[in-house]
């Protein structure tokens, strides 16, 4: 109860919290009416909790300890020193029109029923506040094929990249079978990803049941699925299942040990980032309202903050405000638009961003000590939401900035409803080139993209000297077993990176139509058209040849203006020959022992 659906508001704020009785959704003030007209419920509760400084004695020292009036199990500000501050609480009934007001607790003039709901609503916890960590988890079951999976002596070896599905061209949502090692696409999903499926139908012919997610594995397991069970699943000999096939999990593991030597420069480093000691000067206002952190959420208001900096959001969640809100369903939690509303509202209106009273700075400057003035807003109703059914972004866990910038623009294409969309500012088209090296015949083909890939190239470094001097210093203090307090990094100039975008790309095993057979091929990537924001993603993580991933530790110098004018498509040119527009055979793979089909069926299919 500690949150209302359309407002940041706190049980202390200004006005208090109304609960209605029927929903159990709690309001503030502002919206109380609005939800009393649409919904014709009538009767709230109306929570309020004042929070006053504790008074000090004539000597200085604290009085006696009063216990604090806490009627309700709500959750206390956690920007206030619970040692300096008491609370007390005030909870009545509302009746609307009229706001006819009944005190509670009141036994003696309310039914034993509606005592009973009273007393219900206010020992409730808010389902948005502190919650276990390990209810987020997705409780997965040991699989039963952990301990008897059969694997093939086949030789397959998978190397940590370049994989490409065995049946199709498709290089993402890729399984490994675990029996034999295939790597086929996984199915089609309703936001867009995935692919044709060949995994489970793999799966239909061979009865061969686990498969590993390329991409997820990590030293503390892989995500494997179970065709025969129908679900994900666990398997407790993942590591020695992989290895069968050349993947070292254990030698992951013990790479990702860290020297607590090796983190106190990135602690300072940290600091140093943070200003910490230095005194700044408090920003309020509008456009200076901060999002706090619920458990490695960092990346959640990262992307938010800039999304609501650029003017298409504003208009249209912030500026549509009382329409969003007019319009909302009965449970307003549950509407991607209204709590997108509420968010963007939140982070303009300046509401959660004022500054202490001027007597409040009087007060601290005159005892020489700083008292955090509580600021900023808890989006736990918006995670909630907006990580609903995805198995990563309902977790407690850290992730990827990038990825949830995608999730992002995914969630407001499927709930656009016709309205302008302000995710079309960071949409543009890119060209793929494709020429056949044999007969030097094209192929072009346009797909959607909202973000520009860029590679680190580490050879193009500006200081080689400076990085082979620090290289020598390191394995030096490693040696000496001290610690080396300074980071060199290598400086990568954006134009290399840049340059490196635009180098052509060998394509092997590629089947020209021109030829009905295999062969070698260039690919280059050009802009049809541009956004009116660009979003970079700087590749800094990579794959060893023993699989273990490794981060580019690099400082890149980003242009203030980029020009990628020359980047732009032209297309079909003069005196160029397209491909023929004809897909390769799809060839039926081998049925198992056993079947009396004919094993030897091709299937010629013509793209529509």
């Amino acid at each position: 109860l500690n949150q209302i659906p359309l407002l940041f508001k706190l049980q202390e704020s200004e006005g208090g919290l109304y609960v209605c009785m029927s929903t159990f959704l709690g309001f503030g003030r502002e919206h109380v009416e609005r939800h009393y007209r649409k919904t014709g419920q009538c009767v709230y509760m109306h929570l309020k909790r004042t929070i006053k400084e504790k008074a000090t004695g004539a000597s200085g020292g604290g009085r006696p300890k009063k216990k604090s009036q806490i009627i309700f199990e709500l959750e206390q500000n956690e920007d206030l020193n619970n040692e300096d501050y008491e609370y007390e609480d005030e909870a009545k009934l509302v009746i609307f029109p009229d706001h006819y007001e009944i005190p509670l607790p009141n036994i003696e003039e309310l039914p034993a029923l509606v005592t009973i709901a009273c007393d219900a609503v206010l020992a409730t916890r808010s389902p948005f506040g502190k919650q276990d960590p390990e209810s987020w988890e997705e409780e997965l079951k040991d699989s039963k094929h952990e301990n008897n999976l059969q694997q093939l002596d086949n030789g397959v070896r998978i190397p940590p990249s370049g994989w490409k599905c065995a049946w199709c061209d498709l290089r993402e949502n890729l399984w490994l079978n675990l029996t034999d090692g295939t790597i086929l696409c996984g199915k089609w999903f309703f936001d867009g990803s995935g692919g044709n499926g060949h995994a489970l139908e793999h799966y239909r012919e061979t009865g061969y049941p686990l498969a590993v997610k390329l991409g997820t594995i990590t030293p503390d397991g892989a995500d494997v699925y179970s065709f025969d069970e129908g679900e994900a699943v666990l398997d407790a000999n993942i590591a020695e299942h992989l290895m069968h096939f050349g993947i070292d999990m254990m030698a992951m593991q013990k790479s990702e040990n860290v020297n607590p030597v090796d983190i106190k420069p990135r602690i300072s480093e940290w600091e140093v980032v943070q200003e910490s000691g230095m005194k700044l000067k408090p920003m309020y206002g509008s456009g200076y309202t901060g999002i706090k952190n619920l458990g490695n959420s960092c990346y959640l208001s990262t992307v938010m903050q800039i999304i609501f900096s650029i003017p298409d959001f504003q208009r249209r969640y912030v500026g549509n405000l009382q329409r969003i809100f007019d319009y909302s369903p009965l449970d307003p939690t549950q509407d991607f638009d209204t709590q997108m509303a509420k968010l963007g509202h939140g982070l303009l209106s300046g509401q959660y961003s004022k500054p202490p009273m001027k007597s409040e700075v009087i007060e601290q400057v005159m005892k020489e000590e700083y008292k955090p003035h509580p600021q900023g807003m808890v989006p736990r109703m918006f995670k909630a939401l907006i990580g609903k059914g995805h198995p990563e972004f309902s977790s407690n866990r850290q992730q990827d900035a990038l990825e949830f910038f995608l999730h992002l623009i995914n969630l407001i294409n499927r709930n656009n409803n016709g309205s302008d969309d302000p995710s079309e500012v960071f949409r543009f088209m890119v060209e793929d080139r494709v020429q056949c090296c044999q007969s030097r015949k094209v192929k072009y083909k346009q797909r959607v993209d909202y973000i520009m890939q860029l590679p680190i190239v580490l050879e193009a470094a500006s200081n080689k000297e400076e990085l082979l001097a620090y290289e020598l210093r390191r394995r030096e203090a490693e040696i000496a077993k001290r610690q080396l307090r300074e980071v060199v990094r290598a400086k990568i100039p954006f134009s290399a990176c840049l340059q490196a975008f635009q180098e052509p790309e060998n394509v092997t095993d590629f089947w020209s139509s021109a030829l009905q057979a295999k062969s070698a091929a260039i690919k280059t990537i050009q802009f049809a058209s541009f956004p009116e924001y660009l979003v970079i993603q700087l590749k800094k993580f990579t794959f060893g040849i023993d699989w273990i991933p490794k981060k580019l530790d690099v400082s890149i110098d980003m242009p203030d203006l980029l020009d990628i004018s020359h980047l732009r498509a032209t297309g079909l040119q003069p005196g160029e020959e397209e491909l023929p527009d004809i897909s390769p055979p799809i060839i039926m793979p081998d049925q198992p022992k056993g079947n009396k089909e004919d094993n030897s069926i091709r299937l010629w299919i013509l793209e529509g």
